[in-house]
């Protein structure tokens, strides 16, 4: 194995530090793994997540995402446990060429709150690409005559690898007549070449087969061969010689079509045809320079006839050969190397990334919105790259890594005021004139549930009549709702409660999107008078807000009850009633009492009593009273008097239209003896086993007495009729629910929702008693006198 002349280990030891403080560089970012080219699918690269103090759990919660910008299918990360892996063939070569870095850089981007981190992941070296001759076979053509230490320049092997991999070695199959020199590492320009060693015979050996073999550093070492095959020339003994064997020229990469590059000039010491030179690239040229770039076969000028670009290719090296006209012919070699200097000529690129749009009104600053990446493929200071917003908004750009800024909130936003923004970033490179490139944002301004609906007032009275058909619309309420879409959706609803022992939706509803209230049931007046509830407005907002809304429902009393006969003695009502009387009574004596209540109120619950006549021309001796239903003597009783009379008094309210009861009292005349006692204010009540009972009762007494002594007959009964006379002082005690007092002035009307205690008569003051007094003359019948408080 042969290695260049002058050879130096240290050399690797620099390269090696190089290389080390070029990883350290890489590595300055947040991430920095390695992993070797060619690496099998489902290879370890490394732990993202546990490196950047990631939860397993949140990363997909979060939607952790890798991002590359070119190859985005070489790595992928598997969210079940965080490793990042290799996904699919990654080649260095194809991926960097022949740069001495190599790195795929990812940016991991995980949200709530948004995140971004940066992670470059090395593409190690493998020597995987052998070493290639330009061609399987080389024509040499020399002369006999050369002298000893004659140079014939070869072209070297490529490897596509870089480093250790990429440093060849050459070997050439063991001759006597030819010498491999290779040059030293600071002589890389000068070419491979033959060396004679001993003068050549072309009668003796007219051609040579040999074997170029070059061997690269890696290990396993990889090696690629060239057939060598020389010609032994004879007569033309002078080759023509270049001054230099190097020429180095700079161009612009602008540089015009038909630019003359380099003249160059060769010179002969042979004669004639012998020192007529013919310029030409060597037959190993690449066809890139062949494309770009003609040689004049005559006057040796090169020019440029394709575009240059410093981004494609930074410098181009041209092999030249002069070859004479001789026989046969003979040929110099020398290189032109051509060093492409940059011009501002690539705008810089934009490339945006939207992460959070639109964006939420309540979104604090410092929230990221928009990612932006600038490239430019100029170099130097045309490349560098800067970039600003306008106009001024409540954004900013913050730069996070190289070419990488972010699009932040800079102050609060209300989407009720602004909601929308356009914005333009410029991204301006710092050559001379510099080349700037724009990109527009546009930025909407996502709603946030921060408005409650509202009612017009916090409060509606409403009057519907009893009575109501089921389903009744009663009343629409409305709130608006300053927020958009789904967060001004406003749903009504009733907010529930109790009502006496029912469920407030047992009553009324309410459309959850019109907002109309309905009565579900007939509302009875003297059950409730004044329904009182809350309806609710929510919107569709996360969370949701509302308000809410009282609505006081008077309920209006209609004439829908009729009067109600009272029997506080015998149960039940309407029933015929038998009262004994002394014929001996005078004016006035109050024989019975007819009691009724209405369950209406105001004039519906006024009652008025009237006796109807019970046949054409018959002369009763009674009459009642209008709004008392006493029943009293008009005169004093006579033997004429019929001993039997039947009454029926008619008992009606004043309501539209008016409702009525019936009372039928059977009054029956007796000798004064006779008499049984009996209260002179004596209740109606309803014939049955206990009336009877008391009869015979009195009739028992009745002949006892007979039997003792009319005496103590007489006395008894004044003694009876004494006792029994009303008491002049009032009496209040606990009553039923309904209860009805009448007088000749007006009816008092209790409530059947209120359990409360009633006077009658004279007595203190009470409560929850309503007095109705009609403005009507009293009656001729009407003999009472009633006070109320």
């Amino acid at each position: 194995m042969v290695f260049p002349s002058g050879y130096d280990p240290g050399g690797r030891h620099l390269l090696l530090f190089i290389i080390i403080l070029a990883a350290w560089e890489a590595g300055r970012g947040q991430l920095h793994y390695s992993v070797p080219e060619e690496a099998k699918h489902g290879t370890f690269v490394g732990r993202i997540p546990q490196d950047l103090g990631l939860e397993l759990a949140e990363l997909v919660p979060r939607l952790f995402r890798v991002v590359c910008k070119f190859r985005g299918d070489l790595l992928e990360v598997n969210l079940q446990n965080g490793i990042l892996f290799v996904n699919s063939r990654i080649d260095r070569e194809e991926l960097c060429g022949r740069n001495a870095e190599c790195s795929i850089h990812l940016e991991v981007i995980v949200d709530r709150p948004l995140q971004v981190f940066h992670v470059d992941v090395e593409v190690r070296d493998i020597n995987d690409n052998p070493p290639l001759f330009p061609a399987t076979q080389k024509n040499l053509f020399i002369a006999e005559s050369r002298p000893i230490d004659s140079r014939f320049p070869l072209e070297g092997a490529s490897d596509a690898d870089i480093g250790e991999n990429a440093l060849l070695s050459y070997r050439l199959s063991p001759n006597e007549y030819f010498s491999l020199d290779v040059p030293t590492s600071n002589q890389q320009v000068k070419p491979l070449g033959l060396v004679l060693r001993k003068p050549l015979d072309r009668e003796e050996t007219p051609e040579l087969h040999l074997l170029l073999t070059a061997t690269d550093g890696g290990k396993p070492e990889l090696t690629g061969t060239v057939q060598l095959l020389v010609t032994v020339l004879d007569v033309n003994d002078n080759a023509p010689v270049f001054d230099r064997t190097l020429y180095t020229v700079k161009l612009p990469e602008n540089v015009s079509i038909g630019t003359l590059v380099i003249n160059l000039n060769a010179s002969d010491l042979d004669e004639g045809l012998n020192g007529d030179i013919i310029y030409s690239f060597s037959s190993d040229v690449s066809p890139d320079i062949k494309s770009k770039f003609h040689m004049d076969p005559v006057s040796g000028a090169i020019t440029v006839i394709g575009h240059m670009d410093f981004e494609e290719s930074r410098a181009h090296k041209i092999p030249v050969e002069a070859v004479d006209k001789g026989f046969p012919p003979l040929a110099g070699h020398c290189t032109v190397l051509v060093e492409v200097v940059d011009v501002n000529d690539n705008a810089p690129q934009l490339t945006l990334t939207s992460l959070s749009l639109p964006i939420s009104e309540d979104a604090q600053p410092g929230t990221v919105i928009t990612l932006i990446s600038v490239f430019d493929q100029d170099f130097g200071v045309n490349g560098q790259v800067t970039c600003s917003l306008t106009p001024y908004v409540p954004f900013k750009l913050v730069s996070t890594f190289k070419n990488y800024y972010s699009l932040v909130l800079d102050s609060a936003l209300d989407r009720e005021n602004v909601s929308a923004y356009e914005l333009v970033v410029t991204a301006r490179d710092g050559g001379s004139p510099s080349l700037w490139a724009m990109a527009s944002v546009s930025v909407e301004v996502a709603d946030v549930n921060d408005n409650a609906p509202t009612f017009a007032q916090p409060e509606y009275t409403v009057f519907v009549k009893e009575n109501n058909p089921p389903g009744c619309h009663i009343f629409t309420v409305s709130a608006r709702d300053a927020d958009a879409q789904e967060n001004a959706r406003v749903s009504y609803s009733l907010v529930e409660r109790r009502v006496g022992d029912r469920a407030l939706s047992s009553y009324v509803s309410v459309h959850a999107e019109s907002g109309k209230v309905y009565a579900l049931q007939p509302l009875d007046h003297e059950e409730l008078e004044l329904l009182q509830f809350q309806v609710s407005a929510r919107d569709a907002g996360v969370p949701p807000l509302g308000s809410n809304v009282t609505l006081q429902v008077f309920v209006l009393d209609e004439n829908d009850n009729a009067p109600a006969l009272l029997a506080p003695r015998v149960g039940g009502t309407g029933g015929a009633v038998s009262e004994l009387v002394p014929r001996s009574v005078g004016t006035g004596h109050v024989v019975a009492k007819v009691r009724a209540v209405d369950a209406d109120s105001g004039y519906n619950a006024w009652l008025a009593y009237e006796l109807q006549p019970v046949a054409a021309g018959a002369r009763i001796p009674f009459r009642v009273g209008l709004y008392t239903g006493e029943i009293s003597t008009t005169r004093a009783l006579d033997e004429t008097d019929a001993p039997r009379h039947h009454l029926l008094v008619l008992v009606k309210d004043h309501g539209e239209p008016s409702l009525t009861a019936t009372a039928t009292v059977l009054v029956s005349l007796v000798e004064t003896g006779q008499a049984p006692k009996a209260s002179s204010r004596a209740s109606v009540v309803v014939a049955g086993p206990q009336t009877t009972l008391v009869d015979v009762n009195v009739y028992l007494i009745i002949a006892i007495c007979a039997v003792s002594s009319l005496l103590v007959l007489t006395l008894l009964l004044y003694t009876a009729l004494r006792c029994s006379a009303p008491s002049s002082k009032g009496a209040c005690g606990l009553v039923k629910p309904t209860l009805m007092c009448s007088s000749a002035v007006g009816s008092w009307s209790f409530s059947q929702q209120r359990r409360q205690r009633v006077c009658s008569g004279e007595g203190p003051h009470k409560t929850d008693l309503m007095a109705f007094s009609p403005s009507l003359p009293q009656g001729p019948s009407s003999t009472d006198n009633v006070s109320h408080k």
